[in-house]
């Protein structure tokens, strides 16, 4: 099964630094939309993006989200491992019987590949921020859109 919830999230933190530059406001209601995605869905990821102080949001009529730092003090990997938590990328067959050379000794050596595999996407992902990324954003655009947020402020913040 395929795992949305990185790029799910990264597109929302993008988006949300986004509107922030143009002086525009985010909800999870716009995102949703943004997105194409379930609200539902949305708000979930939103718990431990703000719980890592990655975003942060407001309540009440005029409440929205914005950044909780600066973007170029979030990499895409402080993303990566806020919404993943502690889901391996790859995940071994440890319920596989030891019949021979092969399937006894799979298991420690997938584990070992998946764990560098894994490391080496980690890498890649603490080199880029999220200032780096709108700006590549910026520099490749292809299309001519126009951010679906609404203008406003925010004011309250949510308590925990």
């Amino acid at each position: 099964m395929l795992d949305y919830r990185f790029p799910t999230a990264l597109q929302m933190v993008l988006s949300v630094a986004m509107a922030e530059q143009l002086g525009k406001r985010s909800t999870s209601a716009t995102l949703a939309e943004g997105l194409e995605a379930n609200p539902s869905f949305i708000r979930k990821l939103m718990v431990p993006l703000t719980r890592d102080g990655i975003i942060v949001s407001t309540l009440g009529r005029s409440g929205c989200i914005h950044m909780g730092r600066p973007p170029s003090e979030i990499t895409l990997r402080d993303i990566y491992v806020s919404v993943i938590e502690d889901k391996k990328l790859w995940a071994s067959r440890p319920d596989v019987a030891p019949r021979c050379l092969v399937s006894a000794n799979l298991c420690w050596y997938f584990k070992a590949i998946a764990e560098e595999a894994e490391e080496a996407s980690l890498q890649v992902l603490e080199k880029r921020t999220v200032a780096q990324a709108l700006d590549e954003l910026k520099q490749r655009n292809s299309n001519d859109c126009v951010p679906q947020v609404s203008p406003s402020s925010c004011s309250e913040k949510i308590s925990d």
